[in-house]
């Protein structure tokens, strides 16, 4: 039996007022969090203040300090 490389994904755990950036897809973006739950996720845009509900969906990345946000963020 021989290794493999394997790509590891954990759920990421919320934190109410944590600042997220989204990097692609639909959901891209600057968001704050402003609930959650096991199922949802509650975020705000710091534009425009809408508020959008969503099943959970991020997993865990990276995380930066020191970044201007909201900003402009593409990858």
């Amino acid at each position: 039996m021989s290794g493999h490389e394997v790509s590891i994904f954990e759920p990421y755990r919320f934190v109410l007022g944590e600042k997220i950036t989204i990097i692609g897809g639909p959901r891209r973006g600057d968001w704050e969090v402003t609930g959650f739950n096991e199922k949802k996720v509650q975020l705000r845009c710091p534009v425009t203040q809408k508020v959008v509900e969503w099943d959970r969906f991020c997993f865990f990345v990276k995380k930066l300090t020191e970044v201007p946000w909201p900003g402009h963020h593409s990858e």
